[in-house]
């Protein structure tokens, strides 16, 4: 495993994350993709941006984590970064409702959905899985991604202070619930789809509180405006 994915991630989370890629799970994920090239499946994102948020955002650099599910899986879509879209692409419903969000918090109005910038300032946009099938969502769970990102939030729990959970919906609130409240802030909403965003993510304004926060304990705030 450490031959063919870990050269793609930033050192310092290769060397936080202590020989996870090479434990048997990753083993059997590393061959999982392999096979699923070998059939002939496209996998999204391209392999060299698996690993873009960890490579936009160094360990001792993580301020905020955005934890999302899967990668995007049509064309044009998945970089590696959760709810992120290449530049030029359409902006899918959860991100727009993101951005309406974020307007309606800070005024501040995004029209690219490349959020690069956000990882670049310390927004580690995490997706629980990191690949997936063409036009097959969840195609990719229950293979070991979960595991592997488990063990990501733990790291960012034990050896950071007072970085920002945001939990979106019931799956990130699930995957979050390892994180020592004591020491970081954790921000729980309904998820931002069409069909929760309603429930109580519009109004939650986690992106002042995310800088408010930030300013507190004397660390740079997002900007985020993009």
């Amino acid at each position: 495993m450490a031959q063919t994915l870990s050269p793609k991630i930033n050192s310092s989370w290769l060397t936080a994350l202590n020989g996870e890629f090479q434990q048997s799970y990753m083993q059997k994920l590393k061959q999982f993709l392999i096979q699923e090239k070998q059939q002939g499946q496209i996998i999204y994102p391209p392999g060299a941006e698996i690993f873009a948020a960890f490579n936009n955002t160094p360990v001792n650099q993580v301020k905020v984590v955005i934890l999302g599910q899967d990668p995007y899986h049509g064309p044009g879509q998945a970089h590696g970064l959760s709810f992120s879209v290449q530049a030029g692409t359409a902006l899918p419903p959860s991100l727009k409702n993101i951005y309406k969000e974020l307007d309606s918090d800070l005024g501040v109005s995004n029209s690219t959905g490349d959020l690069t910038a956000w990882a670049e300032q310390g927004v580690l946009l995490l997706n629980s899985v990191l690949t997936v099938r063409k036009n097959q969502a969840a195609s990719h769970r229950d293979r070991g991604w979960e595991r592997f990102t488990d063990a990501v939030i733990e790291v960012i729990n034990a050896q950071r202070k007072h970085v920002v959970f945001m939990l979106w919906g019931s799956y990130a609130q699930k995957k979050g619930r390892v994180i020592d409240t004591q020491k970081h802030l954790v921000l729980t909403a309904p998820h931002p789809s069409p069909l929760s965003a309603h429930r109580g993510f519009f109004g939650c304004r986690h992106f002042s509180k995310a800088n408010e926060y930030l300013k507190k304990h004397q660390k740079t705030e997002i900007t985020w405006q993009i």
